[in-house]
């Protein structure tokens, strides 16, 4: 079972939807930081990026984030991390994001967390990296994305093996389980599928 130091946070920027998923960002923050794990994120103060930021620093925790000069004023960089990066691009953004990981966690979010998202998965497949990936899937927020990536094997654009990438789960204390007992050690092109505890059917 694997233990993690950091894991980035991939979510949304927006202050313009339900507070339900302002209290899920902040879950999330808060049990990363009693539990001693670091959160790496995108480094803005707004949306849900400023809540599990403002959550986890609350609880004591420590926040690393990673911003670009160009979204700084944009994204309203976020002054009280434990240390924040401003970076030249999107590029150096998440590469500097995927190396002080050891994980990844996609809360709720738009094209920006989706394109986050994809990168990791992409990665994780070509064997770049062997860290796990998980979905909070709070009411069915990622189930479309599921069927996508279930339809794309099916035709053939997307290796069996693959399918179960994602580590899915809806409550953030069962996804972090999930991802400390996966294997991802041979997921890669030619590699069997990572086997967690359980298949979430949601």
């Amino acid at each position: 079972m694997r233990s993690f130091r950091r894991i980035a946070v991939y979510c949304g920027s927006s202050d313009d939807v339900a507070p339900r998923y302002f209290d899920l960002a902040r879950a999330v923050g808060r049990t990363l930081a009693e539990r001693e794990i670091g959160v790496v994120y995108g480094g803005g103060r707004v949306g849900l990026m400023g809540a599990v930021a403002d959550a986890a620093l609350d609880a004591g925790g420590s926040v690393f984030g990673v911003i670009p000069r160009r979204l700084q004023d944009r994204e309203v960089g976020h002054t009280g991390l434990t240390e924040l990066f401003i970076v030249d691009s999107m590029h150096a953004r998440k590469a500097m994001m995927t190396h002080l990981s050891d994980g990844f966690i996609a809360l709720p979010g738009g094209f920006g967390t989706l394109e986050e998202l994809v990168e990791v998965a992409t990665l994780a497949m070509l064997g770049y990296h062997h860290k796990p990936v998980g979905l909070l899937d709070v009411e069915g927020y990622y189930r479309h994305l599921l069927a996508w990536v279930d339809h794309a094997a099916d035709v053939g654009f997307v290796r069996p093996q693959h399918r179960g990438l994602f580590q899915v789960a809806d409550d953030i204390d069962a996804l972090l389980g999930q991802m400390a007992r996966v294997d991802l050690s041979a997921v890669e092109m030619t590699g069997k599928p990572p086997r967690a505890s359980g298949r979430y059917d949601g």
